[in-house]
């Protein structure tokens, strides 16, 4: 039979059409089936530090766990709310300086310091970006892109902070280890906890905001205070990362405003797959040790990032996760036409 008499055809697999509801599930065959991704992810997340090469990759992964926090950040509130924030590296800043700042001047231990710097620098960036919650689309975005260059702008203009030196030495953690797995789990309890509140009634009305906003209000529903609190969610993320590397690197300047810290999260969670909280970070552990490898071409690595949003957008839109994710539940044959 010649190719022009057939056609493909995609079907779910006998198993995934008995794993639909949890009602069907009644072998361990199935259980397995279900639980396989999700201990896969745990798996890989948990050794991978221990069959990286060195300290230096040990480095690179943490890293890579930051852009991961950031584009899972990022992908949650433009897939499931409908706020397309590329303010990555604000929360980075805000959060890294809350912490440096009071391990710095006041001597707090890391285990303090972090989560004030989390929840303080969340505050701080919901208020400063609650004027701009009126705003959609493009004009959102644009906005909440400012701010890195305006706070960076006022630390050198105005030497807070000791400016452009920055506040050094900040205390690291007790170990390595501790530094790597901490920012791991983290990794893990935001992919498995975001996964959870979306599919809560708060994550119907996350999609109702981004569908149909107007439908929602007319349903008695603030949506203003919707949109507060999933920005809430998302900046306490990012601003951890924040207060992660303030600690981690010893370090507290402008380089956490670095555009880095918003362009890369934007390339992994179009790479990992949107929509899928779980493929940004993905993408973000593919791309962050791929452009350290790089580091040697110098800026020449922003073309990295250019080459993989270019090529995704254009031939693979649904991202490296959700193919896979195809890939496992279904199975395709050709038929005739």
């Amino acid at each position: 039979m010649a190719d022009e008499e057939r056609r493909r055809e995609r079907l779910d697999r006998g198993i995934k059409a008995r794993t639909g509801g949890l009602y069907a599930v009644n072998s361990w065959r199935e259980i397995g089936y279900l639980l396989a991704p999700r201990a896969g992810l745990v798996l890989v997340l948990l050794v991978a530090p221990l069959v990286v090469p060195g300290l230096y990759w040990q480095r690179v992964l943490c890293f890579a766990a930051v852009y991961a926090l950031l584009a899972i950040s990022f992908d949650f509130l433009a897939e499931r709310v409908g706020l397309v924030c590329i303010g990555g590296a604000f929360m980075i800043g805000v959060g890294g300086y809350i912490s440096g700042s009071l391990n710095y001047y006041l001597g707090l231990p890391a285990a303090l310091t972090i989560p004030i710097g989390t929840l303080g620098g969340a505050v701080v960036c919901t208020l400063f970006w609650l004027p701009c919650l009126p705003l959609r689309g493009i004009y959102f975005a644009v906005v909440t892109f400012m701010f890195p260059f305006l706070a960076t702008s006022i630390i050198l203009a105005t030497g807070l902070f000791r400016g452009t030196e920055g506040l050094s030495p900040v205390a690291g953690f007790p170990n390595a280890w501790v530094g790597i797995y901490l920012i791991m789990v983290v990794v893990l309890v935001s992919i498995f906890a975001l996964r959870r509140l979306c599919g809560e009634d708060i994550g119907l009305v996350f999609a109702g905001v981004k569908d149909n906003d107007q439908a929602v209000l007319a349903s008695a529903v603030n949506i203003t205070r919707v949109k507060v609190y999933a920005l809430f969610i998302a900046t306490l993320i990012g601003c951890f990362a924040g207060a992660y590397i303030s600690h981690f690197s010893g370090f507290v300047g402008v380089s956490l405003f670095a555009v880095d810290f918003t362009i890369m999260p934007i390339a992994a969670a179009i790479m990992g797959g949107p929509g899928s909280i779980a493929g940004p970070a993905l993408g973000a552990f593919i791309l962050a040790p791929l452009s350290e490898a790089l580091r040697g071409f110098g800026q020449l690595r922003v073309v990295l990032y250019c080459v993989v949003l270019v090529a995704f957008i254009l031939f693979k839109p649904e991202g490296l996760l959700n193919w896979a994710t195809r890939k496992y539940h279904q199975f395709e044959h050709w038929v005739k036409v």
